[in-house]
């Protein structure tokens, strides 16, 4: 059975950065071997509109292997939860939104590039505090190299 992995909008951009790219790539060869369940949502089209058009290409491409979860209103009351718990600023809303909808969607891990306000060892803990107060599952939250598997290199 497939890990159901939300994938945040750094992911997608990821396959094309040099630092990322080999770790990006592999987790989406994993998805189209079947091994995770690739979730997204409206707000991951939204923040690629600006992105350059071989990031959105091939975020199209990946799009049919996915299932997009909708931006329900619970998400948006988590997502707000999290930003009067103070785990991230106002101007990060959209970052508590992705691991809010992730989150209401049921989704196991979220994986992320964003060191400083989604993979982060101070916040992940608190993500999830938040989360079970308010009736949710604890969700993981890990960078795509933590999530990857190796074992095709052996």
């Amino acid at each position: 059975m497939s890990i159901r992995v939300y994938a945040e909008t750094s992911v997608f951009g990821g396959v094309f950065d040099d630092e990322f790219a080999g770790p990006s790539r592999l987790f989406f060869d994993q998805v189209r071997s079947g091994r995770f369940r690739l979730v997204v949502s409206a707000l991951i089209e939204a923040e690629l509109e600006p992105a350059p058009s071989r990031v959105r290409r091939f975020y199209e491409e990946v799009f049919d292997l996915a299932e997009e979860v909708d931006i329900v209103p619970e998400a948006l009351r988590l997502g707000q939860a999290y930003l009067d718990a103070g785990i991230v600023s106002l101007g990060r809303s959209e970052d508590a939104l992705h691991v809010a909808i992730a989150t209401v969607a049921g989704c196991s891990v979220i994986v992320s590039w964003n060191f400083r306000h989604i993979v982060h060892l101070e916040k992940v803990p608190l993500y999830n505090a938040v989360s079970v107060v308010k009736g949710y599952r604890e969700i993981a939250i890990y960078s795509p190299l933590e999530v990857i598997s190796y074992e095709e290199e052996v």
